[in-house]
């Protein structure tokens, strides 16, 4: 098992226990990842009472039609962006009605940057039932795609542990 895989499961185990100790349930929604933030969680041994569902949300089609996120905002933003990151948590938060969920979108590589927005260009936000959200935006520079991945699934998970602790 590899540091990063290591540090990975710290942070699962983690946001498990403190949803467990607070009576939390966890939804995800993933594009760049492509549902490692529900794996890892659910690579750990009863997880189930926690989670309850990911859904990759790889494609714009697959943002609208599974989380409800307005073609106008995909329009107007992109998929890549702090707009459809928020629209994509408040879909679903509603679609799966959990205590918490998280929602990243991002340019993982190696192609797809631009200037405006490079290879490693991740927006994250996290939020809870009650309505508190979170956002990130970080841009995960000289990474490849496994890292840049890696490193999402890092910062979903520390997101889904601060609103857990609250």
């Amino acid at each position: 098992m590899s540091e990063q895989t290591d540090a990975i499961d710290v942070q699962a185990i983690r946001v498990l226990d403190l949803c467990r100790v607070h009576g939390l349930t966890v939804s995800t929604a993933e594009s760049c990842t492509g549902g490692l933030v529900v794996g890892a969680l659910t690579d750990i041994a009863g997880s189930s009472d926690v989670v309850d569902r990911g859904f990759v949300t790889y494609s714009n089609a697959a943002k609208r039609e599974m989380l409800g996120v307005p073609a106008a905002t995909l329009d107007a933003y992109g998929a890549v962006s702090e707009e459809t990151a928020r629209a994509m948590v408040a879909g679903l938060l509603r679609t799966a009605g959990t205590s918490l969920g998280v929602a990243i979108t991002g340019i993982a590589g190696p192609g797809g940057g631009s200037a405006e927005k490079p290879v490693g260009l991740v927006h994250f936000a996290a939020g809870t039932a009650s309505g508190k959200i979170i956002v990130r935006r970080e841009v995960f520079a000289g990474q490849d795609r496994a890292g840049v991945r890696r490193l999402s699934v890092l910062t979903a998970l520390a997101m889904l542990a601060e609103l857990a602790a609250r």
